[in-house]
């Protein structure tokens, strides 16, 4: 009997109906599944009012873990032949909950010398999440053996007021019945059953090493090189806020939610002044870069971790 456990943190219940739909199609009598669902001791709330939307932020992108619930002892009695790790991304990085597990000492028992395929659903951006996650993968001494990302795939200005609403009202509907649903669409979600296949042959077989070739081929990643430019901007600017607002105190300060309230209004200037010029300007130098843009896309869809 093979062993797969899944290890997810989802705080509308998305993340955790495409990881459903990807193990679907496991043989039954031959794989044995395991759900783990990260718990902090301190949850996040949803929906998410805007205060602690953006208290989020300092904690999120500098990867400051959060206490945890440990898991179950029959999670950690087991030994995995696979691990499949479903995250959100906050921030440009991964969300607080899964970072704290991901440093955490159950982390170090369940992942260590075990292949891993990450999952993330979000907005657009999740390269640079990624990159932190391929490296606290290593840290833990994880193979990591395949990624699946899911977006939302409308206009970035779109899903920016599509995800508001949801996020702050906590439902996934048509806003005023004319915008489109926020989050991943009912049809990727459901078609996350195809990956199912792929990884079932490999845990059967125990060959991991061309997973990722085969889950590219049927659309696993979908790599936007305008969006590896705005998110690698996006983390330059991000750590100096994140400082200079991890400076003023915890989230009950007052000093420090001022400096959150000007951190929002930037935030809403970036998405909507800076990034149309941004998107100018990579139109405008695409075909001189094209060389560099196929080796990044190359990169970022791969599972490969470049050394740092």
């Amino acid at each position: 009997m093979k062993e797969v456990l899944v290890i997810y943190y989802s705080q509308t219940g998305q993340l955790l109906d495409i990881l459903n739909n990807i193990t679907s199609n496991f043989d039954g009598e031959e794989v044995r599944i395991t759900l783990h669902k990260i718990t902090p001791e301190k949850d996040f709330e949803f929906p998410w009012t805007q205060e602690r939307f953006y208290d989020a932020f300092p904690e999120s992108f500098q990867q400051i873990p959060t206490e945890l619930m440990s898991p179950e002892d029959d999670v950690m009695a087991k030994k995995y032949d696979l691990v499949i790790l479903g995250y959100q991304v906050w921030y440009l990085s991964p969300s607080i909950p899964i970072n704290s597990f991901l440093k955490s000492d159950p982390a170090k028992v369940l992942l260590k010398d075990t292949p891993v395929i990450t999952v993330v659903a979000c907005r657009n951006m999740w390269i640079m999440a990624q990159e932190k996650v391929k490296m606290l993968l290593r840290d833990l001494n994880a193979n990591l053996v395949g990624h699946i990302a899911l977006v939302d795939r409308h206009v970035n200005n779109i899903s920016v007021i599509t995800i508001m609403h949801w996020a702050f009202g906590g439902k996934k509907t048509k806003m005023w019945g004319i915008f489109p649903k926020p989050g991943v669409s009912d049809r990727d979600i459901a078609g996350a059953r195809r990956f199912s296949s792929p990884i079932n042959e490999s845990i059967g077989s125990g060959d991991f090493s061309d997973l990722q070739e085969k889950l590219l081929q049927i659309g696993a990643v979908d790599v936007n090189p305008y969006l590896i430019a705005t998110d690698i901007r996006g983390n330059l600017v991000f750590s100096k806020w994140a400082e200079l607002i991890s400076k003023k105190g915890k989230s009950d300060r007052l000093k420090r939610k001022k400096w959150l309230v000007l951190f929002k209004f930037y935030l809403l200037f970036a998405i909507w002044v800076i990034a149309p010029i941004v998107y100018i300007i990579y139109l405008i130098t695409y075909l001189p870069s094209i060389g560099k843009i196929k080796r990044q896309k190359k990169y970022y869809s791969s599972v490969e971790l470049r050394n740092i």
